[in-house]
């Protein structure tokens, strides 16, 4: 067990000296080419000390296009469990699944992660969960580079002194707004799938705007 932790560690530093060798001259690079990484996470609540994280959905966006077959979906040996979260998502305690530890779990989604852009909605809660994980298994932090569509999408909106803009953007909203399903909404998978789908749609709003970079993006 100790050499599969000490390998597992090796890996993952590997994978944080990569991450901090993106530049802002690749952030200028075309968007279509780039790789982003969707994602979502189900977790226990929303407390970032207590809370754990049940469940990491990722998918990649690459050239406009959506591959879902390359995709990322863990489900993870906790122990703590909370009854109200749980009739949101539906992942019980009791679930036969087959679950890795937190450590190895999150060795399986950095390798797929890479040094692609991370996207998320309210992508801070994403994140910051991820990045509590990572720090109790003696890991460091998460350098890749994120946009949040709950921000982006407030960049599509007309500024005028007629029209509300509210201070944050439910994912229910962008998809009631982007007339995209949510059948799977309030799972890891589903989620990252509207999400994706919503920026997507974000972009070709603001393209309509103005010429448009992944540095713009990042505004």
């Amino acid at each position: 067990m100790m050499n599969f932790l000490k390998k597992s560690k090796a890996i993952l530093f590997e994978f944080w000296g990569k991450s901090e060798k993106s530049s802002d001259d690749e952030q200028s690079n075309d968007i279509d080419a780039m790789r982003f990484v969707v994602l979502d996470t189900e977790t226990t609540g929303f407390d970032y000390t207590n809370d754990r994280i049940l469940c990491i959905g990722a998918i990649i966006l690459q050239n406009g296009m959506i591959p879902i077959h390359d995709s990322f979906e863990v489900f993870i040996q906790q122990e703590h469990y909370d009854q109200a979260s749980a009739q949101i998502h539906g992942i019980l305690k009791e679930c036969v699944i087959d679950r890795p530890t937190e450590l190895e779990a999150l060795q399986q989604f950095l390798e797929f992660l890479g040094d692609s852009v991370i996207i998320a909605h309210h992508t801070i809660f994403d994140i910051t969960m991820i990045n509590k994980a990572l720090e109790r298994n003696g890991l460091p932090k998460l350098k890749n580079k994120t946009l949040d569509t709950a921000v982006l999408y407030k960049k599509t909106l007309l500024v005028s002194n007629l029209l509300e803009r509210k201070e944050n953007y439910s994912l229910d909203e962008l998809a009631d707004k982007f007339d995209i399903s949510k059948k799977d909404r309030h799972t890891a998978m589903g989620d990252a799938y509207i999400t994706a789908i919503a920026f997507l749609k974000i972009l070709n709003k603001l393209r309509n705007k103005k010429e448009l970079n992944l540095k713009q993006l990042f505004k």
